[in-house]
């Protein structure tokens, strides 16, 4: 039996598929591409934007059409979908990956009035303590060099008396010295800072740090219900940035929320540009049934929305391809995906290859340590050591 998984969204959504593909491989499927071979197809689907829910959609109604007599499986963050959809097997480890997503936490508990999450995914609901440090030496017994923290929001984690920064200290020491932990997207809450300090403190950890930003304008921050202010955005910048000066920065960012101004968007224009964010994922603002924000009033006009992104991407190109420019002549480590250049994700997220003049072999997984030469736009370009 042959199962074709289609997944759509974020990295949970991608940790989901993974551990659906391990437990069906574990049950004697096999898995393919193609839906045409399938006897399953599971769709993993994402409702976060208007845009994001309409291509899962038109991709479910086109496999519907073209394969009425497969069984078909919708599930993931969208109206209607199933909620879990395969055949349990707790110790299987996904395979197809090079790099290990390791699911803490699910589900939310706060009211962001532009947000559809918690709807799909209910409150927030921890991965026991014990399981999460069981979970991550099967996945370092299973020849994985990184592991991805994933949850739907991992600050809000607590389980067995635990927070976040003390699952993160334990996986620290299961992980070192042969495996290195990349984080999740980290809301900017004052207790992040304590990550920051675990992260500088301990080479175990990814040079990288993601915070789902939004605005950085404290009256579009308030209507968000987002539960920071834009001073502690830039106080957890600040501290990150002195800690390690060579972290990439990643955020997200979004556009025409409604009441929001030219000059609440100029505030987060400077933002962007005062900071050396590397990696920044900009939305427009999407209104998503059935949250607050549908209702609010100061709609900006889609165009206005789009220019505004727009202008945002402009900056956070320039600044992604100024970051790559700082590590040549440095040392840095990918994890290999792409065995044949000897081409991966470095720990600061930019992609790094071999030089085309190098011969040296890789293995998908390893962790290779390059010498960055030069840039090509955003790629680092390296020779093995």
């Amino acid at each position: 039996m042959k199962v074709c998984f289609e997944t759509f969204g974020c990295r949970l959504n991608r940790a989901e598929a993974l551990q659906t593909e391990a437990d069906y491989l574990a049950q004697g499927w096999t898995t393919t591409d193609s839906p045409s071979d399938a006897h399953l197809i599971v769709v993993r689907g994402c409702s976060v934007t208007a845009r994001a829910q309409r291509d899962c959609e038109r991709l479910i109604e086109h496999l519907r059409l073209k394969y009425p007599s497969k069984r078909l499986v919708v599930t993931g963050c969208l109206p209607g979908a199933q909620r879990e959809i395969r055949p349990t097997v707790p110790d299987a480890v996904p395979v197809r990956t090079a790099r290990a997503y390791l699911k803490v936490q699910d589900g939310c508990n706060a009211t962001c009035t532009f947000c559809i999450v918690p709807t799909f995914r209910g409150r927030s609901v921890s991965v026991p303590f014990g399981q999460v440090l069981d979970r991550a030496r099967r996945f370092i017994d299973a020849g994985y060099h990184e592991l991805v923290v994933t949850g739907c929001n991992l600050m809000q984690y607590a389980a067995d008396g635990k927070r976040l920064v003390d699952v993160l200290e334990a996986l620290a020491r299961i992980c070192a010295p042969a495996c290195r932990i990349r984080l999740g997207s980290l809301e900017p809450v004052p207790a992040a800072r304590d990550i920051v300090a675990l992260m500088a403190e301990n080479a175990a950890f990814c040079r990288f740090l993601h915070l789902p930003v939004q605005s950085n304008a404290d009256l579009v921050l308030r209507a968000m219900h987002r539960p920071y202010t834009s001073a502690d955005v830039e106080a957890i910048l600040k501290d990150a940035l002195e800690r390690l000066p060579f972290l990439g920065l990643g955020c997200d960012l979004m556009t025409g929320f409604p009441g929001e101004t030219e000059y609440d968007f100029l505030r987060t224009e400077v933002l962007l540009a005062h900071f050396p964010f590397s990696k920044v994922h900009i939305f427009p603002y999407s209104e998503r049934p059935g949250t607050a924000a549908t209702g609010f009033g100061g709609v900006v006009p889609r165009e206005v929305r789009l220019e505004r992104a727009r202008r945002l991407s402009k900056i956070a190109e320039a600044a992604r391809a100024r970051f790559a420019g700082k590590f040549v002549g440095r040392d840095v480590t990918l994890v290999v995906e792409d065995a044949a250049h000897t081409a991966g994700w470095t720990g600061e997220y930019l992609w790094c290859r071999a030089a085309s003049t190098c011969k040296a072999s890789a293995v998908r997984k390893e962790l290779r340590t390059l010498r960055v030469v030069k840039t090509e736009g955003d790629t680092l370009v390296g020779v093995p050591l």
